[in-house]
């Protein structure tokens, strides 16, 4: 068993990843996910669609390399948060996948708020009453669809991230278990204990017997069926994606951090064996479990970050490709300062507002294509350095960190030099790109014996290249002013109606 497989389920696309004994990347594959917006703020996936496609990657990146003899482990990781809800005896889902980005809770959210229920919540889980995580779109399809929430009592209807999901379909069924930072991303874990909390679930009227066993990010989740690829291989590892990049950078020591730039943004710094309480709106998690030990972190959540380039592409048709917007970006003229809010489905941290919407401020006559693919980029920029500064504040040892990332926008110079900039810090870019695939991968591989443990694989990790701040501190402090302005003045907007 020469290799090693990585299933990254993401909001946009699905992934299949090969990788050999030497941790390099030998063959991959993708396939689109389609996104369905059924009401404004609504988001939601097929389930089935995305159980297809991880099958069909996984069979594209195994078939010019590697037979499922040949195959140590499979790791997987996902989309957090998102939820499916299925029946036992059919597989099938009793609606469709209500993804992460989805707001349709929030009235939910601020009822229970308003009842005084959010301490507790938060002391509990490390996070705050948002539609964000899962439990709250767990309790909307139990109560609208009459009949399932009796069914999920006896087992009959089971719940999963969709990490579980995918292990439940690979197994045919077999193994109905979830890790500990998917876990704790739904807001029912208890992150001190790793178990399941019987107070929310009895607030949320959950019942218990359709949670997932949580059990470690490396350990043997089950093995596939036969049927699928040519041969059973053996599923041993999972972790939501930012923890899976975490784990992917290497940040393994307390005060490490990394930042993640895909559909949103995440930044994740560890702060050791024992949570952290955050006094600045940050979320208290679970960063990965490993024989039995849990590891914490900190974790800022920024639900719109490449999604702005998307909208640039797809929504106003300014680009082509997600390649184009950095050139396009350097073409700004400087004299112009355009600044995107990109409140598409409201601010996560550390604001965590979900009726805010877009805004645009600062638009002249001459305002075009330019302008807004720099804003859109600066827009990435001011809500990292948002989490950053909270990070500050929360844990001494973060204001000497410097940061390391990874994801789709981190390939961008441009993007990552004003990153730097509007931070006023150090950025490192690995020479690996594919760091939550290869997180995952190494839980595998780990578990299985083939990779290395983590202080050999913390060696292995290569830098790229560092982006240092080139910007005068004055210019960068004013313009971060007018940002926050800018916020502030979206989120003066009264709510849309529902």
């Amino acid at each position: 068993m020469s290799h090693v497989l990585a299933i990254d389920q993401g909001t946009t696309s699905t992934r299949a990843l090969l990788f050999d004994a030497d941790m390099q990347l030998q063959d991959s594959a993708q396939e689109e996910l389609t996104q369905h917006y059924p009401h404004s703020g609504w988001v939601e996936h097929d389930a089935e669609e995305i159980w297809q496609a991880t099958v069909q990657v996984t069979r594209a990146a195994m078939a010019r390399m590697a037979t499922a003899d040949m195959i140590a482990g499979i790791g997987i990781t996902n989309q957090r948060e998102t939820v499916v809800v299925w029946e036992k005896d059919t597989g099938k889902p009793v609606h469709n996948a209500i993804v992460w980005q989805d707001r349709r809770t929030a009235r939910l959210c601020e009822a229970l708020r308003d009842g005084g229920h959010e301490p507790m919540v938060t002391e509990v889980t490390g996070l705050l009453l948002d539609p964000y995580f899962s439990a709250t779109k767990i309790k909307w399809i139990l109560d609208t669809y009459p009949g399932t929430r009796a069914r999920a009592a006896k087992g009959e209807i089971l719940f999963g991230t969709i990490e579980t999901w995918l292990i439940w379909r690979l197994t045919g069924g077999k193994v109905h278990a979830t890790d500990a930072t998917n876990a704790a991303r739904t807001m029912l874990c208890d992150i001190r204990t790793g178990a399941w909390s019987a107070d929310i679930c009895d607030l949320l009227e959950i019942p218990l017997a359709m949670l997932p066993e949580i059990r470690d990010c490396a350990t043997e989740f089950g093995t596939t069926e036969d049927r699928l690829f040519g041969g059973p291989i053996a599923i041993r590892g999972s972790a939501g994606d930012q923890q899976a990049a975490t784990l992917g950078q290497a940040c393994f020591q307390p005060g490490m951090m990394k930042s993640t730039y895909g559909t949103g943004c995440f930044a994740l710094l560890n702060t050791g064996t024992e949570p952290v309480a955050s006094k600045n709106r940050l979320l208290t998690t679970i960063a990965y479990q490993l024989n039995g030990q849990r590891t914490y972190a900190l974790e800022g959540s920024i639900f719109i970050a490449g999604a702005v380039v998307q909208w640039l592409r797809d929504g106003l048709g300014l680009i082509s490709a997600a390649p184009e917007i950095g050139p396009l970006a350097r073409k700004a003229d400087p004299g112009q300062d355009l600044i995107i809010v990109p409140a598409f489905t409201g601010l996560g941290a550390p604001y965590w507002d979900p009726d805010c919407r877009g805004a645009i401020f600062g638009l002249t006559r001459n305002s075009g294509p330019a302008e807004f693919a720099r804003a859109a980029l600066d827009a990435v920029g001011f809500q990292t350095r948002d989490l950053w500064q909270a990070m500050q504040a929360d844990w001494l040892g973060a204001g000497e960190t410097v940061l390391r990332v990874d994801g789709g926008m981190a390939v961008s110079n441009q993007a990552m030099q004003g990153l730097a900039d509007i931070l006023g810090a150090p950025v490192d870019r690995p020479t690996i790109p594919e760091t939550t695939a290869l997180g995952a991968a190494w839980l595998a591989a780990h578990q299985a014996g083939l990779w290395p443990d983590m202080d050999g694989f913390a060696a292995r990790w290569r830098l790229d290249r560092q982006f240092v701040p080139e910007t005068d501190a004055a210019l960068r402090d004013a313009r971060y002013a007018r940002w926050q302005k800018a916020v502030a003045a979206a989120q003066s907007v009264p709510p849309q109606a529902e």
